[in-house]
This record gives C-alpha cells, structure tokens and sequence, in this order.
C-alpha cells in the first residue's frame, strides 16, 4: 500500500484536544506492554520521526506526506503492538521456547492490534486518520519485504508504507535495548544486522534513509536509555508472570 492510499488528515484539532489525544495513545500503548521499559514507547516515536523527516526531503513522501499526516503516524506508531493486550502474560513473557501454538498465539498480535483499533473506529462513530494508520501498521510490522513475514506474507508495496517504516525502527530498538536476559547490541553491531537485510527484512528505501540519519538514532538510543529502574520493574514485572503461570 503506497502512502496515497491513506487518507488526508482533515481539518485542524483544537489544541487542547491533540494533547489528550496523544495522552490517551500513550496510555494505551503501556498498558498493551506492562512488561515493556518505560522508554520503548518514546523511542519508537523518535525513530519514526527521524526516519520520516529523511524520507520526505525528497521522493514520493516529499509530496504524500503533510505535516499533520506525518504527526499522525508518530502518534499511531506508539500502537504498534497494541494487540498484546490480547495475549496472556504467561505466554508473552515466557523466557523459554516457544511450542507452535504458543508461537501462533503471540503472532496473532498483529490481526488482534488490526481488531481493537477498528473497534476503537467504529465505536468513534467517524474517520480516524490516526487510527486508520494504527491499523496499518499494528497489522503489517511484522511482514517482510520479501514476503517471509506475517500474519499475510505480504511483500514489496502490498505491505504499508507505515508498517515498513516502523518495522525498521522497532528493529532498531529490539536490537540496542537492554533486555531482561540479554544486554542490547552496539550501535554499529545493529546498523550491520539491519543493513544485511536491505530488501529481505526490510524495504531498501528505509534502510537507505535510516543510513542517512543512523548518528541520529544512536543519539536517540542513548539518551532516552532505559534507567537501571525501569529494568528492574521489568524484571519484577516478569518474575510475577512466571509465578502466576499456570
């Protein structure tokens, strides 16, 4: 899907009403990831505005791609995983392997996120610029350009433009964030990863636009760096998971 396909962002908000807006996206993006970091969320946003920055100083975004619609899709990136809400901690959190149908539970992510913003919409009762992009993208961040990716195996640009942008940053951010049974990558070390999957993982336009502002997205990483805090609520967060496992 090119980005001609998403719809023009409307009129003007008050705004009063976009702060409550992002409050109550922020507000729910945590409460699908209680067992996230506190920064995951932020970074994700600043990677998608970093990237889209890059991509619209020249070429189709240049001209797609308003202000207001870009400001949308920074705020819908915050729900890229909002479909976790839908999957038992148990499940999300277990530190061990897999078994298929757990594995299947947990990809479901994707069409579950899709589900909950369409109802979000329909409950609404009128057109939602930012939760039509939500939908997009909580549904395709998990395909791949070369069409090995889910829930669809979706390839090229039958996947969202959105979901390949935010694919890139959430990467990024999987790799050089400190987890609770790993310590995150190198800047360098994760500029490698992403870069040998230009056009199989990834779309090659977004890696080649995240090769141009990489110092940035190093900048971003280390400044908005989870707290030794935030990880040991993390931990504690997880260890009660496993303690309330079945």
């Amino acid at each position: 899907m090119s980005p001609l396909d998403i719809p023009s962002a409307g009129a003007d908000v008050p705004p009063q009403q976009d702060r409550l807006v992002d409050a109550m996206v922020l507000a729910l993006a945590k409460v699908a990831e209680p067992g996230e970091a506190g920064g995951h969320i932020g970074r994700i946003q600043c990677y998608v505005e970093t990237l889209l920055r890059r991509l619209c100083r020249s070429g189709p975004f240049a001209s797609q791609w308003p202000d207001a619609l870009r400001a949308a899709l920074v705020g819908a990136s915050a729900l890229h995983d909002i479909g976790n809400s839908a999957i038992p901690d148990r499940i999300l959190l277990k530190p061990g392997r897999l078994l298929p149908e757990e594995l299947q539970l947990v990809r479901s992510h994707t069409t579950r996120g899709r589900d909950i913003l369409l109802q979000l919409q329909r409950n609404a009762g009128e057109p939602s610029v930012l939760l039509e992009l939500a939908q997009q993208i909580a549904q395709g961040h998990h395909e791949r350009w070369d069409g090995h990716g889910y829930p669809f195996g979706l390839a090229g640009q039958a996947i969202a433009a959105p979901a390949l942008l935010v694919a890139v940053a959430d990467a990024y951010d999987a790799l050089t964030s400190d987890r609770v049974y790993r310590a995150g990558v190198a800047h360098d070390k994760a500029m490698q990863v992403l870069f040998q999957e230009r056009g199989g993982q990834f779309a090659p336009d977004m890696i080649d636009a995240l090769v141009e502002v990489e110092r940035e997205f190093a900048d971003i990483a280390r400044r908005h760096a989870d707290s030794e805090t935030e990880l040991q609520r993390r931990i504690d967060y997880l260890a009660q998971a496993i303690a309330e496992s079945p």
